[in-house]
């Protein structure tokens, strides 16, 4: 009997996989990097039509922060007479009646006809065929989306396979959650830390053979404050909740609660872990096992509790967890309830308060305010807390898998440990250890910064250049004497991994460990403004951070950069033979890491210049890596911190640009983006660079003097680099002074990218209807920061209205509003639908402009390097 029932799941699974198109994917991966292309259906909302439409569907939505992402209906062609098929209801919870004794009768019973392409899927279904069937930082990436969706996560991927079910701590790795402890906020009560590593306390929902009640449905009304329930569980209300489960029977769920700080919405004073196991307990034993190991308290929601079911609890009697019983005696057999539930007390060390009944004439909210006392009163009482790092230490010793025990993610953690292990101070670190950064990189960039404006002068002369030739040849000179030091030679070892799944498993442990050992006052509310540090005479250093730059991978990138930099100037100047060059081939490592899907920085964040010899020679590697498929569009973001245009970024095309004020690398990245190749030749490019000014366009008014200039300067140089440019705006007010600077610098040299203003809506969380005024606004004639920018550029019109600029054509002009990121107050609101659909048509638009060649004229790798030179 157990090989008939091996066999059926064996091919249920397998089914699915086909049904849903994702056989292709079991041996080789469905990876991040296959999800993000650019292709026909990047322009389109579609809607599916057969089932291998909807794990491409879902990856679309989910990226987009999209929170109808788990609807799988499809569309389907139907002719016009044809008639619906009724399709009958089946409740989630599975309510079945047969004799429990009859195990042959219940297991055959549950395996009902597999989906048809006409069938729709179940979303848990999909969820777990589509994780199965992905690398693991395709599931990351997933799983990230889904928290910031407010969705619950998978945390045990069940395998009805091979009954190897998988415990997904990897996949949690990169998820940070925010919260305020009470009394109300304050610097003090912020709270900033990954999921995997905080502790909280955790209750459990589980079914025991049958309930008449929901578990899900009951997790949500628990979570959701005030009378705005939020479906963080998929439950049998929603659009397809009744489709029968094929294979995600086994899987067990988890969410969290994380307080505001604000004791009218807060449920509870501190984070609170819920988890949930589909299916019934008797079928996934080890899964219950492990949940009433980690768990403070279960729930246990039935109809009967048969003799079956009492062996299965009595087991338990060593355990210490608190047990409750939810039971809706008008489905089951009352007294033969009642009677093993006596027996239970002793035994679960329960009394009557444990036992709880819910029928359909029980006030819910009621109810829920009971739930929520049960869980109040276990969290002032001691109580287990745990991390999931502890759940997966739990989940280990009973025989689960855990995805990050694999030999290569643990080679790559190991190295990581071996690197950050030093690091006691961070700025120590970087002044002992990144040796070329600090002053002599920012010395050697003012020297350069000397030497071009040099270049333009109408009769500069000699001597002075030769004193600037001297200056930055001894700056380089002192460079290139030292070595790299031992943590930037294993960083090195790290990304030269010969296994591209090894290099990635270490960019991501170095992200997550160097940001374990940020400095504690990098730690501050989102609300922390960035301020200009003064000097003692009062004027302002441009060297100095604009907020405190935590320690990331980029410092180790920039120190290869520096390396490179320096031989290459010594190369140049005669100094030192081509044959005696170190680190040539440090740009190759680079272009490799920004075709796997990292962020690389374009201008230094802590000289504010571009390190012009690291910046083309990765350009040429990248050249010779993509061959003929090197057709580029640039597309920038520019504005204000703050603002959310890597938000927005991150949003609209699924990438990495980090994103908040008080933590966030202050230089330019870059990341690049893959046209699908059937796509290309109709969009004109083959790749999209994608590059987010990050913190370098502070807002520095005219009066700032150095300061403004550089702005301007940045703005310049990234604008002028690109197809399309995105100018991101929190209010309606004037377009920040540095990039006025910027459009009137470009105006002359006749390079004008297509623009799009987005003004954002940061704090409200309404949806906003349209503002005529705002694009009235825009074409005024311009403030005193605009005029001051023209003066400045010595335009004889400079009094002129800005509706005279290419960029004010009432005929060519984007302005888009985009309503506020959250649905609810955060920390456990989730994305509004209005801002994912509206980034979705300035995403839409972006692409049509590039494909109707409004942006511009495309530009091969190597004609960027030469703009990149000339800038």
């Amino acid at each position: 009997m157990s090989s008939f029932l091996s066999t059926v799941e064996r091919s249920r699974l397998q089914e699915m996989l086909s049904l849903l198109g994702l056989e292709m994917y079991q041996v080789q991966k469905l990876s991040l990097q296959d999800s993000l292309q650019i292709s026909f259906d990047s322009m389109k909302n579609w809607a599916p039509q057969v089932p291998k439409d909807l794990p491409w569907n879902f990856l679309r939505k989910l990226q987009a922060l999209n929170a109808d992402a788990r609807n799988t209906t499809m569309v389907l062609d139907v002719l016009p007479d044809a008639r619906p098929v009724e399709k009958e209801s089946q409740m989630e919870e599975e309510i079945i009646y047969w004799d429990p004794a009859d195990d042959l009768a219940a297991d055959i019973y549950s395996f009902s006809e597999l989906p048809t392409p006409d069938t729709p899927v179940n979303p848990l279904d999909l969820l777990c065929a589509l994780l199965i069937s992905s690398d693991s930082f395709l599931q990351q990436e997933i799983v990230l989306k889904m928290a910031l969706c407010q969705f619950a996560l998978p945390l045990v991927l069940p395998d009805s396979e091979n009954h190897y079910h998988t415990f997904l701590l990897w996949a949690m790795r990169g998820i940070v959650r925010t919260w305020w402890s009470q009394p109300p906020r304050g610097v003090g009560s912020f709270r900033e830390d990954s999921v995997v590593l905080s502790r909280a306390p955790a209750f459990a929902f589980v079914r025991m053979d049958v309930s008449s009640n929901s578990k899900s449905q009951l997790l949500n009304a628990v979570l959701s404050p005030g009378h705005r329930q939020w479906d963080c569980f998929w439950h049998r209300d929603l659009n397809l909740g009744t489709n029968a489960r094929e294979i995600s029977d086994g899987l067990v769920e988890i969410s969290w609660f994380f307080p505001s700080g604000r004791e009218d919405l807060d449920i509870f004073p501190e984070p609170v872990t819920f988890l949930n196991l589909r299916g019934d307990i008797g079928s996934h034993w080890l899964q219950f096992k492990l949940l009433t190991e980690i768990s403070s308290a279960v729930f246990i929601l039935t109809d009967n509790i048969s003799k079956k079911e009492y062996k299965l609890l009595y087991s338990m009697k060593e355990s210490t967890t608190k047990y409750y019983f939810i039971l809706s005696p008008y489905r089951g057999k009352r007294n033969t309830n009642l009677r093993f539930l006596n027996k239970l007390i002793p035994v679960l060390k329960i009394d009557h308060s444990h036992v709880l009944v819910k029928v359909s004439s029980t006030d819910s909210d009621s109810f829920v305010k009971r739930i929520r006392a049960i869980v109040g009163n276990v969290l002032r009482a001691p109580c287990r807390r745990v991390s999931v790092e502890d759940m997966a230490h739990a989940a280990r010793k009973l025989g689960l898998k855990v995805d990050e025990d694999c030999e290569e993610c643990q080679k790559a953690k190991d190295r990581m440990e071996r690197i950050t292990r030093k690091i006691k101070d961070s700025d120590a670190y970087r002044r002992d250890e990144l040796r070329l950064q600090g002053d002599p990189w920012r010395k050697a960039a003012q020297v350069e910064k000397e030497f071009c404006q040099l270049q333009w002068a109408v009769d500069p002369p000699e001597k002075h250049r030769a004193e600037l030739r001297r200056r930055l040849l001894e700056l380089r000179m002192q460079q290139n004497s030292h070595d790299p030091s031992s943590g930037v030679q294993e960083f090195i070892s790290g990304i030269s991994s010969p296994s591209l799944s090894e290099k990635q498993y270490f960019l991501r442990w170095m992200e997550w460990g160097l940001a374990r050992v940020a400095q504690p006052r990098l730690r501050q509310p989102p609300e922390t403004l960035l301020t200009l540090r003064p000097k003692h005479g009062g004027a302002t250093d441009l060297g100095e951070l604009l907020w405190p730059e935590p320690l990331g991978v980029e410092h180790f990138l920039r120190e290869m950069g520096q390396f490179y930099e320096a031989e290459s100037c010594l190369v140049e100047a005669g100094r030192l033979p081509a044959g005696q060059r170190r680190f040539a081939h440090f740009p190759g490592l680079a272009s490799e890491l920004l075709l796997t899907g990292l962020p690389l920085e374009l201008i230094d964040g802590s000289t504010l210049s571009m390190p012009v010899r690291w910046v083309t020679g990765l350009l040429k590697e990248l050249h010779v890596r993509l061959e003929r498929r090197s057709r580029l569009v640039v597309l920038s973001a520019l504005g204000v911190p703050g603002t959310g245009k890597s938000t927005l970024l991150n949003t609209m095309f699924g990438l990495r640009f980090a994103t908040g004020k008080s933590c966030s690398p202050r230089g330019a990245f870059m990341q690049l983006i893959t046209v699908a190749e059937g796509f290309s030749q109709d969009l004109g490019c083959d790749h999209i660079l994608v590059i987010d000014s990050g913190g370098l366009i502070g807002g520095a008014l005219t009066s700032a003097g150095d300061r403004f200039e550089l702005e301007a300067s940045l703005a310049t140089l990234l604008m002028g680099l690109s197809n399309v440019t995105v100018i991101s705006l929190a209010e309606t007010k004037d377009i920040p002074a540095a990039i006025l600077h910027a459009f009137l610098r470009l105006e002359k040299t006749g390079h004008m990218p297509n623009y799009q203003f987005v003004y954002q809506n940061l704090h409200d969380v309404s949806v906003p209807g349209p503002r005529p005024r705002d694009k009235r606004q825009l074409l005024d004639p311009p403030g005193d920061l605009s005029r001051a920018a023209a003066q400045m550029e010595k335009q004889s019109d400079g009094f002129r209205a800005l509706a005279g600029l290419a960029f004010c054509d009432p005929e060519k002009q984007h302005i888009w509003h985009i309503p506020g990121l959250w649905h609810g107050a955060p920390p456990m609101a989730a994305v509004s639908l209005a801002y994912s659909e509206a980034i979705f048509e300035l995403k839409r638009c972006l692409l049509e402009n590039i494909r109707n060649g409004l942006s511009n004229q495309n530009k091969n790798i190597q004609q960027l390097i030469e703009l990149v030179r000339r800038l």
